[in-house]
This record gives structure tokens, sequence and C-alpha cells, in this order.
């Protein structure tokens, strides 16, 4: 009996080695998929990050175009009333300058009816 033993020992021994194996395996798809399933996470997390930081530019650089844009366009509406005061004031200035002249003329032609009888 003593070589069955010894048999009995070595399958014994073989399925040991073949469980440790499975085993093994085992902990090997475990660490598998818990690191995939870290990497998937990471990879999340970071893609979350950077849509993050690409937002926030994209809205800084909105606010700063928004920015220049309104700034323009003070400047243009400044400058469009400045040209419309001046041309105001020109427009004023010639029909002041008419007026004065259509006032002489019609004081002349009252004078000279007064006078004379004739418009």
């Amino acid at each position: 009996m003593g070589e069955e033993d010894s048999k009995t020992e070595v399958v014994t021994a073989v399925e040991k080695i073949k469980e440790a194996e499975e085993e093994a395996r085992r902990i090997i798809q475990e660490a598998r998929e818990k690191k995939a399933s870290k990497v998937i996470q990471d990879s999340h997390d970071e893609a979350k990050k950077i849509k993050e930081k690409s937002l926030n530019e994209a809205r800084r650089r909105a606010y700063e175009k928004k920015k220049e844009i309104v700034q323009s366009a003070s400047r243009e509406a400044h400058k469009i009333r400045k040209e419309s005061e001046e041309e105001r004031a020109s427009m004023r200035k010639k029909a002041d300058a008419a007026m004065e002249k259509a006032v002489d003329n019609i004081a002349e032609k009252i004078k000279n009816f007064f006078e004379g009888g004739k418009l």
C-alpha cells in the first residue's frame, strides 16, 4: 500500500496544483478586471477634467470677444454721435446764415415798399 499511498499523494498534489493554478488565474482575471475598471474610471475622470478646462477656456474667450465687440460698438457709437453733433452744428450755422440773409432780404423789401411802394 505504500505505492498506492504514494500515488494518492501525487494525485492529491496534482489536484492541489490545479486548484492553485485555477485560483491564480481567477486572481489574475479579477486583477485585470479591476485594473481595466480603474483605467476606464481614470480615463473618464481625465476626460471630464479636459472637457471642463476646454469649456472654461471657451467661456473666457467668448467673454473677451464680447468685451471687444462691446468696446468697439461703444467707440463707433461715440464717433457717430460726435459726427452727427458736428453735422447738426454745421446745419444750424448754415440755417442761421440763410435765415439772416432771408431776414435781410425781407427787411430790404419792406424798406423798399415803404420807401417806394414796390416789393
